[in-house]
């Protein structure tokens, strides 16, 4: 079975950005989102923000 959720350390391998970089855009993406502090973040809901292929993400992860 393969994640549903991303977290700030996927988004670095994704991007090839900093880990603190990719929390902060984690941390944006919640925000903008509506989210509370506890729930996590969809595959979806990242590929959306970040402008990408859902299929390109899943090869990475």
């Amino acid at each position: 079975m393969r994640r549903i959720c991303i977290y700030p350390k996927d988004i670095a391998r994704i991007t090839g950005k900093s880990y603190r970089q990719s929390l902060r855009i984690y941390n944006t993406i919640k925000r903008i989102r509506g989210k509370q502090a506890h729930q996590l973040l969809s595959m979806e809901e990242v590929c959306e923000y970040l402008g990408l292929d859902k299929e390109q993400i899943k090869t990475v992860i």
